[in-house]
């Protein structure tokens, strides 16, 4: 199953959506869409506008893909599974969002993380969602929280004491 999230912004991201739509007319594997404020309605895949967190994390867990929009939020949910998330940034050409922050700090995090895989024009993902497992093999995800590292030295320092 490959899941899709757009995250909450309140701006479409059609592209996404209707491609994931047509994507899985044409294949046999199961697509689930979080359409956010998308105004194409999927009809060939499972989807809602917005799920409820857990509902998210659980997809998350149970996906062989995710996709994701640019915004660290749903993408961090991705490797912190240890997944390593596909992501398309939304862009301000096709009114996606306000300006291209999440396309220069998705360029910057591939770039210094090496552990997301950055797609740019949505016409690519046919070929990156099969070459998945190729391009995902020798990808490190050592990705660690800092909230998770906060509390084991708090938890180590109350131990001292």
């Amino acid at each position: 199953m490959i899941f899709v999230t757009v995250g909450t912004h309140e701006q479409q991201f059609n592209r996404l959506v209707e491609y994931m739509d047509q994507w899985a007319a044409n294949h046999d594997e199961p697509v689930i869409i979080q359409t956010g404020y998308s105004r194409y309605e999927p009809k060939h895949c499972q989807w809602k506008r917005l799920y409820p967190h857990e509902e998210i994390t659980e997809l998350i867990k149970e996906a062989r893909i995710v996709i994701s929009h640019g915004g660290p939020s749903s993408f961090v949910m991705v490797l912190k599974e240890k997944k390593i998330p596909i992501v398309v940034p939304r862009q301000l050409a096709y009114n996606e969002h306000i300006n291209d922050h999440q396309l220069d700090f998705c360029r910057e995090l591939a770039r210094r993380w090496e552990n997301i895989i950055l797609v740019e024009d949505v016409d690519a993902l046919s070929n990156v969602i099969e070459r998945y497992d190729d391009l995902t093999k020798d990808m490190r995800n050592d990705y660690t929280s800092n909230t998770e590292n906060f509390v084991t030295r708090i938890e180590d320092m109350i131990e001292e004491l």
